[in-house]
């Protein structure tokens, strides 16, 4: 998907994002990392086991590094990387966050789980966000969004039109990183 650039990819969930991004587009990462989580907060989708490189739980500057410095200007993302990158690494390297939260429009949805707080508060419009990655929270420049009416919406419909909406703008995302 990303010509000539190698892809790394993120998670410390599930990798049900990466592995919906790698069916939607026909492509895999080059590289697919997670970091070590306690047995009672990991699940990995069945459908990336074998494809993982885990790292601590909090890995260091040194630890990212010795995985990325292995790439020739590789294109990093992050999908429920639920670790704040390194400064240094950040300015090292194009990293891009997916976001499940409409920071856009509501600043304070970043952080952890903002499509719950998202839902609980009634917002009237939801959606998600790419953005480059800072050693901020969800700091970085927003590069691409897309939003949903969410008047009236079960949380079951939230969670479908956010997973929905969210490949939809990665897969369009890494199209145009390709382009």
């Amino acid at each position: 998907m990303v010509e000539n650039r190698p892809h790394i990819a993120f998670f410390s969930q599930t990798g049900s994002e990466i592995a919906n991004i790698a069916k939607a587009t026909g492509e895999w990462p080059d590289l697919i990392v997670t970091n070590k989580r306690p047995d009672n907060l990991r699940k990995i989708d069945k459908r990336i086991e074998g494809k993982v490189v885990t790292v601590s739980n909090r890995p260091t500057t040194q630890e990212l590094q010795a995985i990325l410095g292995n790439y020739d200007n590789p294109i990093v993302t992050l999908h429920g990387w639920l670790r704040i990158m390194p400064e240094s690494i950040c300015k090292e390297y194009n990293i891009f966050n997916g976001h499940p939260g409409l920071i856009t429009e509501y600043p304070e949805l970043k952080g952890k789980d903002p499509q719950i707080r998202a839902f609980k508060a009634k917002l009237p419009v939801m959606g998600c966000v790419i953005h480059k990655v800072t050693a901020g929270v969800d700091e970085g420049k927003v590069l691409a969004e897309e939003r949903f009416n969410a008047f009236e919406i079960s949380e079951q419909e939230m969670w479908d039109t956010m997973k929905d909406r969210s490949l939809y703008l990665w897969v369009n995302f890494l199209k145009e990183l390709k382009d």
